[in-house]
């Protein structure tokens, strides 16, 4: 088995879009040990494996979002080419698609890092849910306890990142 990657390092690449956490062919390339074009081009080969719920082709404005967003991905803004993001099934249809045994071994530790983060979440989904019966219970009675809702369910949204020190640092996101 090829070397482990540890799931924070997979993790930090992992990004919203869509309401979907994905990975950008860029990183997943890297971390497959290939190039970003001869991952897509495997992919393009075998396209009738990935369904919308494995793979998207990232919208003009959702780059733009994502480079403002994510100091790591600054290098996309010469790119001519509009991502392809992949889920965690895609992530490992991606794999297949490769026949390498180090994009075999790497598909394994990103359904690990993929795991774990909907451990992390999963907590909070359970709270979401709470908040939400207690909000509908509030109705329009009480806006002050309305408002600490709301303000809990942002603070909710995703995990806040650790600043950018380096260039193997986690991603730098901006405020929102």
């Amino acid at each position: 088995m090829a070397e482990q990657v540890p799931a924070e390092s997979i993790e930090r690449r992992i990004v919203m879009i869509r309401g979907m956490r994905v990975i950008l062919d860029g990183d997943l390339a890297e971390l497959y040990g290939v190039e970003t074009r001869t991952l897509n081009q495997a992919v393009r080969r075998n396209v009738k494996r990935f369904p919308a719920d494995f793979m998207i082709q990232l919208t003009r404005e959702e780059k733009d979002r994502l480079i403002a967003e994510w100091a790591r991905l600054a290098s996309l803004r010469f790119s001519p080419y509009l991502p392809l993001a992949y889920t965690e099934y895609g992530a490992i249809m991606a794999a297949n698609a490769l026949y390498s045994q180090r994009a075999i071994d790497m598909s394994i530790s990103l359904v690990r890092a993929f795991v774990q983060l909907k451990v992390m979440v999963a907590p909070h989904a359970e709270m979401l849910r709470q908040l939400q019966d207690l909000e509908d219970k509030l109705g329009e009675k009480d806006a002050g306890l309305r408002a600490l809702v709301e303000a809990t369910r942002q603070l909710m949204v995703w995990p806040p990142m650790p600043p950018e020190t380096g260039s193997n640092a986690a991603p730098d996101r901006k405020a929102d």
